[in-house]
């Protein structure tokens, strides 16, 4: 028996050993010459090191500590950082495409303009990051820890962000078309001209999120919260079926052709919007005074009674609009 717990202890030493050894040559070589590919550097401590510009794709560096390390415009193509601790660090510019980061700590880093296309991000801490003008593009951001982040003008086309954690993020102007944003947390969160074209928002958490002048046309919005959210926003063909929209701005907003069945519209603001076509069957919360402020109810389903009450207070929001050859003119 006690050899056999001797035998166990070595084996768990020595694997303890090989997965956390770096190799102390390629360490030497990436602090020296900044031209390190394919070079082992696990576990390696690169506090605070320069490594602006340089060349580590297909470098090892999963549970590295690279907290403050200056990586500017280095390139990182498809290395592999996982559980990597980059607090902080500059990564401006930085070629990251391909780049395994599962779990890695990002927390506060500057990211700005960086390429982390197809990059796997998964669960990473990206909470506070600078990610304007990244290009993010397929990436993997599941489960990610984004809160905080300024992502404005980003590229996140079709991206996975599925149960992200985007709370106070600044998306403002990026590019989600297609991106996965289900059960995703966006409360607080700036989404301002954003373009979320056939985005999947499913069971989203929206609450108070600025959504202005955002394009939603044939995004999934489908029992997300959007409480107190600001949706002036273009949503045409977009799915609000069972959404929370208590309290939410709609004002001005562009809901042609949108599915509101079953939706909280409670206390919403809906003056000015335009509900051309738009199915509002079975709504909760949505009375005559709300409707009375709308732009357009032409072609609109309303539940029985309510449609009644538009029919004898306001028939003039049931008719054709005078516009109406102008919009059939820009589809």
């Amino acid at each position: 028996m006690r050899k056999y717990l001797l035998h166990v202890l070595i084996i768990s030493f020595v694997f303890a050993f090989q997965v956390s050894a770096y190799d102390k040559t390629d360490l030497k070589k990436a602090k020296a010459t900044r031209d390190c590919s394919d070079c082992d550097l696990t576990s390696a401590d690169l506090n605070g090191a320069n490594l602006r510009k340089a060349k580590l794709s297909d470098a090892d560096l999963s549970d590295a500590n690279l907290i403050g390390a200056y990586l500017s415009y280095a390139n990182l193509y498809r290395a592999y950082l996982r559980d990597a601790d980059l607090f902080g660090a500059n990564l401006r510019g930085a070629n990251l495409y391909r780049a395994d980061l599962r779990d890695a700590d990002l927390y506060n880093a500057n990211l700005y303009r960086a390429n982390l296309a197809v990059a796997n991000l998964n669960g990473a801490d990206l909470s506070s990051a600078d990610l304007r003008g990244a290009d993010l593009y397929s990436a993997d951001l599941r489960n990610a820890n984004l809160s905080g982040a300024d992502l404005y003008n980003a590229d996140l086309y079709n991206a996975n962000l599925r149960n992200a954690n985007l709370t106070s993020a600044d998306l403002s102007s990026a590019n989600l078309r297609g991106a996965d944003l289900s059960d995703a947390n966006l409360g607080n969160a700036k989404l301002i001209g954003a373009d979320l074209y056939n985005a999947d928002l499913s069971d989203a958490n929206l609450t108070s999120a600025d959504l202005s002048r955002a394009d939603l046309i044939g995004a999934n919005l489908s029992n997300a919260d959007l409480t107190s959210a600001d949706l002036s926003a273009y949503l045409s063909k977009a799915n609000l079926s069972n959404a929370n929209l208590r309290d939410a701005d709609l004002s001005i907003a562009y809901l042609r052709n949108a599915n509101l069945t079953s939706a909280d519209l409670t206390s919403a603001d809906l003056n000015g919007a335009n509900l051309r076509d738009a199915d509002l069957s079975e709504v909760l919360g949505l009375n005559i005074e709300q409707l009375s402020e709308v732009k357009t109810l032409y072609e609109a389903e309303l539940d029985p009674e309510l449609m009644e009450q538009v029919k004898d207070e306001y028939p003039h929001l049931l008719k054709r609009p005078e516009y109406y050859e102008e919009e059939e003119d820009e589809e």
